[in-house]
């Protein structure tokens, strides 16, 4: 006899007064007449037996925004958002995490860790900013993950002194001599980190590379990136006794991810030190491209490295929800193994930023009033992170409506989890069946749910 499909429920409108964020509903019992020969108009089917990639994890960004205004609240509310994200029982069990090594837009200001102009040996090299918030909320949070994070270093910019501009913030790009010295930096830096019980998992080699930002940036053609790699970073990390660090390339928006993958795996000697290709979501959607990359190199790995709502904090809307839900849906339908959130934790005004690049995060922090509120977004991420556990395989899962966008994962409990978004203006009805078990399934308008048994 078919199981019960217990299921959560995340929705737009409130229902009978009771807002609802990943709120437990009544269990589904096995209905053989709503599936027998097609009789549901309706139907999401999915069969545990074709199965995919397997999930490294989901998770968020450790940026110096997050952890100075997380540090701003009382012990109480600390412990209460370290829970909600990485607590592996009671919150969304993060496991995939980023940090920007030197400074982002999402800092107090530029900083590098070797800043002494002409320091080639990197004698200056110094992690002490990081001590002061990034390394004790990422520690603290190790803690209440109970295990080690699976950590993505990213730059946004060498020093000032290594660019051809003489700036961190506006674009430029490296000077050729100083890269033996800028890859020797993530060496340092990796070590540092890891001589403080914080392992680093993987590095990225820039930031959004294509992007002459107002903030923290650094300019590289898919030649100039592939050279690195191949000439600087791949063998330094090797020669460090660090060859289990993986490299993932590009780091920006899925438009370009194809041409820029081509150049990088197109070159042998380059190719093997990269693990994989990242990618964010801003400007165009270009999902496609996501698929065209796995198919064209199956043997590299796909991690979505950042997305966030851009403009302001962007209090109490919905919408934040089913843009995350959407492309973590689209993400995962085509190879990829990760999903990184992009800022953590921000305060009201959805910062700090210093140059004013305020967004949204799935909590955002009122410290004068030692206020912690969660977002859509945050309900949203936990319809996939609290119920596809690392090591999970994605398996066939798809719908007879294009208004039932849906992915389904066997985790390595044998549990089955089955996330449904519903973006349309209407409630479904439809049949859900897992491995020819039928359960009468509703799903009100705009809403998320998952499913598992």
């Amino acid at each position: 006899m078919s199981e019960v499909l217990n299921w959560v429920l995340s929705a737009r409108d409130a229902r009978h007064g009771q807002e609802l964020r990943l709120t437990p509903q009544s269990p589904l019992p096995p209905n053989p007449e709503r599936g027998a020969h097609g009789v549901a108009p309706i139907r999401l089917w999915v069969d545990t037996t074709r199965r995919f990639q397997r999930l490294e994890g989901f998770g968020g960004a450790f940026t110096e925004a997050a952890a100075t205004t997380w540090l701003k609240l009382s012990d109480a509310q600390q412990q209460r958002l370290l829970r909600e994200y990485f607590d592996p029982v009671e919150g969304h069990g993060y496991l995939m995490c980023r940090v920007h090594m030197n400074s982002c837009d999402f800092a107090l200001g530029n900083y590098a860790h070797a800043d002494e102009p002409g320091d080639i040996d990197l004698a200056s090299f110094s992690i002490d900013r990081d001590r002061e918030a990034l390394l004790p909320m990422i520690k603290a949070a190790q803690t209440v993950a109970g295990r080690a994070l699976k950590l993505l270093v990213s730059p946004w910019s060498p020093p000032a002194w290594m660019k051809d501009s003489g700036r961190m913030n506006d674009g430029g790009r490296l000077k050729p001599e100083c890269a033996a010295a800028w890859a020797q930096c993530y060496v340092k830096f990796i070590q540092a980190y890891e001589a403080e019980g914080v392992p680093v998992w993987g590095v990225s080699v820039q930031n959004e590379p294509e992007a002459r930002q107002r903030w923290d940036s650094c300019l590289y053609s898919a030649e100039e990136e592939r050279n690195f790699v191949r000439d600087h970073l791949g063998p330094a990390l090797h020669a460090a006794g660090l060859a289990r660090v993986r490299i993932v390339v590009w780091d920006h928006n899925r438009d370009a991810m194809v041409e820029r993958a081509s150049v990088m795996y197109g070159d042998p000697e380059a190719a093997k030190y990269v693990w994989g290709t990242g990618f964010h979501w801003y400007l165009e959607d270009h999902f496609e491209h996501v698929q065209l990359v796995h198919d064209a190199w199956p043997d590299k790995q796909l991690l979505f490295t950042e997305g966030c709502q851009e403009g302001g904090p962007h209090w109490g809307r919905w919408e934040l929800a089913e843009r995350y839900a959407r492309s973590i849906l689209n993400d995962l339908n085509r190879w990829t193994v990760g999903w990184i959130d992009w800022n953590l934790l921000l305060d009201e005004q959805g910062g700090p930023n210093h140059v004013g690049n305020f967004c949204s995060a799935p909590f955002l922090a009122v410290p004068d009033e030692d206020g912690l509120h969660a977002q859509s977004s945050f309900a949203a991420l936990g319809h996939f992170a609290r119920f596809i556990q690392p090591g999970a395989q994605r398996v066939l899962a798809a719908a007879t409506r294009e208004a039932l966008e849906c992915t389904a994962f066997v985790n390595p409990d044998g549990r089955v989890a089955v996330v449904v978004l519903n973006r349309s203006d209407h409630d479904i009805a439809f049949s859900l069946a897992i491995d020819g078990a039928p359960h009468a399934a509703d799903l009100p308008a705009h809403s998320i749910a998952t499913y598992w048994r």
